[in-house]
């Protein structure tokens, strides 16, 4: 004999599926971010990790962070972005000049996320500051803005310096970077010389390079961390300055920059936001407000430097 629902049991199971495709709907998946870095990524992804948790996401249950990093090896970017790309992340959050270009290239639809850029107008990432225009928005950091001042600190701790080397790298902003640099110590009656060390393991023989041809002091252009390089200017005894603050901590002389690790604070921000329905086509581009002047007292003292009274005064952090 065939069995028939009542009506009261036909309803309780319509109401128990209806809670059951809710409860689902409410166990959406995580978001999935990608973060690929030019440099070794370490620190960067321990930083975007704490910026996540102090916004309410909890790693592996709301979101996925696919993390891949260069060492530094910019050859690499292309297929490490493919990968990242290939997963379908919401956001990608691309560290350095290097890898935003190489996530340009690789979508025009996954927002992107710049963490920093030294010149995202002239790179050709946005149409302008206010209004990005596409899917890349984020941090600019001023770098080229801050050269000026740099050289003006250096004549104040050398003031008898002719010649200075200035390191880049690959990097596609370092060649306009370093003709500001060479036009401010032109102005002050410094010569300035590039040298390219375009993967880490060429460090060593470029700053050979620099001592050979009487280079008194070696400025380095903004770049992903390098862990060797304080190390490798103190083997060949040669006063080095940084762009990126957290050098000195590292065994660096001294450096000028933005506080690397707000600006990844505020890259955090971009990325909460345009998982929240933000466009990245209308999120103004910001640049850092806070700076640091930073010296390593140990470096100097390793380097038979006195460093000026005047000059430990403008420093922000002294490191003894």
């Amino acid at each position: 004999m065939p069995r028939f629902l009542t009506r009261r049991t036909f309803v309780t199971m319509s109401c128990s599926a209806a809670i059951a495709a809710a409860a689902n709907a409410g166990a959406s998946k995580p978001w999935r971010v990608g973060l690929v870095t030019s440099g070794k990524g370490d620190h960067v992804l321990g930083w975007f990790r704490d910026a996540f948790k102090a916004r309410g996401y909890q790693e592996g249950k709301d979101l996925i962070i696919e993390f891949r990093e260069a060492n530094g090896r910019y050859s690499l970017l292309p297929n490490l972005v493919a990968e990242l790309v290939a997963l379908k992340p919401d956001v990608i959050i691309a560290e350095a000049t290097p890898a935003i270009a190489a996530a340009q290239r690789a979508t025009s639809t996954i927002p992107i996320v710049m963490a920093p850029s030294t010149d995202p107008i002239g790179s050709g990432f946005v149409k302008s500051f206010a209004k990005p225009g596409g899917n890349i928005t984020g941090i600019a950091n001023m770098f080229g803005d801050l050269t000026a001042k740099m050289l003006d600190i250096i004549r104040l701790l050398f003031p008898k310096v002719r010649k200075i080397g200035v390191l880049a790298s690959n990097n596609p902003t370092h060649m306009a970077t370093f003709e500001a640099a060479a036009k401010a110590a032109g102005s002050i009656g410094v010569s300035a010389q590039r040298f390219v060390a375009a993967n880490p393991e060429d460090l060593d023989k470029t700053f050979a390079a620099m001592q050979a041809a009487d280079c008194e002091v070696v400025y380095v252009l903004a770049d992903p961390i390098r862990p060797a390089l304080p190390s490798i200017a103190l083997k060949y005894m040669m006063p080095t300055v940084y762009q990126i603050t957290s050098y000195p901590d590292r065994g660096g002389l001294m450096a000028y920059g933005p506080k690397i690790e707000a600006l990844f604070v505020l890259a955090a921000d971009y990325v909460d936001r345009i998982l929240k329905g933000a466009n990245p086509a209308d999120l103004p581009v910001e640049q850092p407000t806070k700076f640091e002047f930073v010296i390593n007292l140990q470096t100097a003292r390793a380097l038979h430097l006195t460093v000026p009274e005047r000059v430990l005064l403008l420093a922000d952090r002294v490191i003894e």
